[in-house]
């Protein structure tokens, strides 16, 4: 058996930036322990596997680490549109509808961008059990937990930039993994990373989840619906988001770097 298989390049408009995710556009059926074995063979941060359904706009979304089945995963989703796309899935202007375990997911091209609409991810304060008062050297002056998760806020950009984790002890003190976020440079409203080494992910480049959470997190603290998004990872990513009460949109652009199949 045949698979093809692609890499897309998510939240960036040129190769080698932003986040790639392996795309497979299931023409047949596989099973979960083929698409794991072949996400661990990608070994990148998700490798998303589409198929069609009954109903022309609907399809199954399911997103892979090189580990386990992840719930939700915003680049990976990005990059499956654009596949989509740039393979005649589906058509410009075409609303994609995904069935996944986070619910329905769509996605749209509008214009130059692709534009997505998520689950709102609910952030409550609360005190981290370890990290207290600085994060490996860099001053914390917010923390939030979400599920599986937690968003602590650095004093300056600076402070996202340069700060360099120790993944030990973010993998013992976290069950996936810590966002760290704060006020951004101009153009940009906040900068973040993401480390996820529980989930097979030392530092994510661009994290579309997290942004879910962030727009929760930056909404209660400054009431802005909209925010322009950068995270600060050596590959670099931007995201566009604005808030609709319980839901995100997430608009970014992708570009194909390579393409090929698998065989099964």
């Amino acid at each position: 058996m045949k698979i093809a298989i692609a890499i897309v390049d998510a939240f960036t408009n040129k190769a080698f930036g932003g986040n790639p995710a392996a795309v497979c556009l299931l023409d047949t059926s596989i099973s979960k322990e083929q698409m794991q074995k072949i996400a661990m063979e990608m070994n990148l941060s998700e490798t998303a596997f589409v198929e069609r359904t009954d109903e022309p706009d609907i399809f199954n979304l399911r997103w892979f680490t090189p580990l386990l089945e992840i719930d939700l995963c915003g680049h990976a989703t990005l990059a499956s549109a654009f596949q989509m796309l740039y393979s005649r899935w589906v058509i410009p202007d075409q609303t994609i509808r995904f069935n996944t375990k986070s619910g329905e997911l769509r996605v749209k091209s509008s214009e130059e961008w692709l534009e997505m609409d998520f689950p709102l991810i609910p952030t409550y304060k609360e005190e981290h059990p370890y990290f207290k008062d600085d994060f490996f050297g860099k001053k914390i002056v917010g923390v939030s937990q979400l599920r599986k998760n937690w968003i602590i806020e650095l004093e300056d950009y600076q402070a996202v930039e340069s700060v360099k984790p120790d993944l030990n002890i973010i993998s013992e003190n976290s069950e996936e993994g810590i966002i760290i976020t704060a006020e951004g440079k101009d153009p940009y409203d906040i900068y973040s990373r993401f480390f996820g080494p529980n989930v097979g992910v030392n530092e994510d480049p661009v994290t579309g989840f997290a942004h879910c959470a962030l727009m929760d997190y930056w909404y209660q603290k400054t009431g802005k619906f909209t925010l322009r998004a950068f995270q600060a990872s050596k590959r670099g990513g931007i995201l566009n988001l604005e808030k609709h009460d319980d839901r995100v949109i997430i608009r970014g652009q992708a570009v194909q770097v390579l393409l090929g199949e698998f065989s099964l």
